[in-house]
């Protein structure tokens, strides 16, 4: 099971993402968890420390990519990255992939060629479940990174913005041959914010999720939403959520 999580910057893809980790991974899966984002704050969510971005390895990605001066091998071994850089808690591992700096992102350089060969060998070749918290927009899909993905979930919250952003993501999706592809309404305060959504958004709401002030409150205090002791409806619509990506990605295999 492979599944990409994406969206505009802001609208709460990271909570959801590190939310779903710790989840399934009480549930017995094995997961690997990636931090694609620049802002690298998955672990958060989690509860782990961020082990060091594979882009800042930059000896291991020249000694493997580099031929020649500005000839790369586009297929690399990164069979040994996942076990070597990553942060581990119980049957989940962490991998963040880190920026690619001074270069547009669309280029042909060693830390991107490495990063692409990284996430389709996790993709194609792990047989753990993968949960991708994608970089905000619409740019990534342009660069084919949610390719060869079981499930694409675009969240949205109820706001012009990001439902345009949101509807541009489900469109690359579809076009990129993703099987299913949903969306998650997030901080949703009323059956507006709703009717919004499911109205506005060109892909089936899968669940919606409330606005929750325990969200507010793991966040301040640094800790993960799945390691708060009191109730939240966040956490329980999460939950659901991720029961329905079990239904859905089970037809798939």
């Amino acid at each position: 099971m492979k599944i990409a999580i994406s969206g505009k910057g802001g609208v709460g893809k990271t909570t959801i993402a590190g939310t779903l980790v710790r989840l399934f991974a009480d549930r017995g899966y094995s997961v690997i968890a990636v931090d694609a984002d620049p802002s690298m704050n998955l672990h958060t969510m989690i509860g782990v420390e961020n082990p060091v971005p594979i882009s800042k390895l930059k000896q291991l990605i020249g000694e493997r990519t580099v031929i020649t001066p500005g000839i790369y091998n586009l297929n690399p071994r990164v069979d040994d990255v996942v076990e070597k850089y990553c942060a581990v808690r119980d049957n989940i591992r962490l991998i963040v992939m880190g920026t690619v700096e001074g270069v547009s992102q669309g280029c042909m350089c060693p830390e991107n060629a490495f990063l692409r060969a990284l996430l389709r060998h996790l993709i194609l070749k792990r047989g753990e479940m993968v949960i991708l918290d994608s970089e905000a927009g619409v740019e990534h899909m342009a660069r084919n990174i949610a390719e060869g993905f079981d499930l694409m979930l675009v969240v949205a919250e109820p706001s012009r913005k990001a439902v345009d952003v949101a509807n541009r993501l489900i469109e690359l999706s579809r076009s990129a041959g993703i099987p299913e592809v949903y969306c998650v309404a997030n901080r949703v305060s009323s059956l507006d914010d709703e009717d919004f959504l499911r109205e506005n958004l060109i892909a089936e709401v899968l669940e919606n999720i409330p606005e929750d002030e325990m969200v507010k409150k793991a966040e301040r205090q640094g800790i993960p939403l799945a390691d708060m002791q009191e109730e939240s409806e966040a956490l329980q619509r999460i939950f659901s959520l991720s029961e329905k990506i079990e239904k859905i990605t089970g037809k798939l295999f």
